[in-house]
């Protein structure tokens, strides 16, 4: 099977999405009273999950089916224009943006929906098949969210999500298809790993927001340095990882990489935030512990589990590495709860974690 590739294009349709996830990452920044409410907590959870689905949704079929022909790239267009439409509604206010952001992603799905359903029948009859479950199954998803539009009150918001629920565990239920039709692994990775780095711009963005400060001084250097090699340390872990340490051969329907990947990018948004937060000193101390810390063992968590599967296995981390690494953050945990340490320290520990991190792992 020849190898596919990332096309100008499917770069071009993720320009759109650095928008979406800078929209939803600024949710977090909303401190009161020293802690990021719940309420904005399930506020971000609630922007992320359709940004992060809807470019998964067209990604899997550029995956299996994908050509760079002119239909193709009429949805694809078409695709843009919908996430468009989202990304400009998206907002903590949600009932004063509802319709446009309800039209914009509907209108994505919708139409990856189409192409699955219009298959041309020169595929095989695996691909057919599993071409009309996935198409189906986001039939089914928005046709429970559309039922969203005839209610006004927090009724509308538990059908729409509910809708995404389903157009989100369905493939899950139906992986013995998938399977069948296996993902690109290559493709699919590559495609991730662009996506990764939108994200990881976000903790540059919140870096320059750090080196744009009015006053310096050696506290302000001291966690601009330390901020800036961890953010590296976790650069070089996750595309060393990618490039050189997992298998871009095997056949799988890639749930592993599409669904682990999905809490990677709440970790990353987590981290990008953190760093204003703790530089700003808007959070109350031990909360801010609780949230940085917090966001450093779900991107380990997450990646690890990612990339397990995927990995040579001489390559695979045993046991006693996540102890080390856990433990590792529970020691700077409770060192920081006993002796109160400034930000930077905070940061400089994070960063000894990810270089800790990347080495072990790369």
């Amino acid at each position: 099977m020849m190898e596919k590739k990332v096309t100008w294009l499917e770069l071009f349709y993720d320009l759109l999405f650095v928008a979406a996830v800078s929209k939803a990452g600024h949710v977090l920044l909303h401190a009161e009273h020293g802690v990021i409410t719940f309420e904005y907590l399930l506020k971000f959870v609630l922007i992320f999950i359709p940004v992060w689905w809807a470019w998964v949704g067209q990604t899997l079929f550029i995956n299996r089916y994908g050509q760079d022909i002119l239909s193709h790239r009429i949805f694809l267009i078409l695709q843009l224009l919908s996430v468009l439409i989202m990304t400009a509604s998206l907002s903590t206010h949600f009932d004063e943006h509802y319709l446009s952001f309800f039209v914009g992603y509907i209108g994505s799905r919708a139409f990856t929906a189409i192409q699955y359903l219009t298959i041309h029948k020169s595929k095989s009859e695996h691909q057919q098949q599993a071409a009309r479950f996935l198409g189906l199954s986001f039939i089914i998803g928005i046709v429970i969210s559309s039922g969203s539009l005839f209610f006004d009150s927090w009724v509308r918001y538990v059908i729409l999500y509910a809708g995404i629920a389903v157009d989100i565990i369905l493939p899950l239920l139906g992986r013995k298809n998938l399977v069948k039709v296996p993902v690109q692994t290559h493709h699919l990775l590559e495609r991730f790993a662009l996506f990764t780095l939108i994200l990881l711009g976000e903790s540059v963005v919140s870096i320059i927001a750090v080196l744009s400060a009015d006053h310096w001084d050696l506290n302000s250097i001291l966690f601009t340095v330390f901020t800036s090699l961890f953010v590296i340390a976790m650069w070089w872990q996750y595309f060393d990882n990618v490039e050189k340490k997992v298998s871009k051969e095997m056949q799988t329907a890639g749930q592993a990489i599409i669904y682990g990947h999905l809490f990677i990018y709440i970790s990353l948004s987590m981290i990008a935030a953190s760093i204003q937060l703790l530089y700003q000193n808007l959070l109350n101390y031990e909360f801010m512990l609780a949230f940085v810390f917090g966001s450093a063992l779900l991107y380990f968590l997450s990646t690890t589990l990612v990339f397990h599967r995927y990995r040579h296995p001489h390559l695979r981390l045993r046991p006693v590495h996540m102890v080390v690494m856990v433990g590792l953050l529970v020691a700077f945990v409770v060192v920081d709860l006993i002796y109160r340490v400034p930000g930077y320290v905070i940061m400089g520990e994070e960063m000894l974690f990810f270089l800790v991190y990347a080495k072990l792992t790369t």
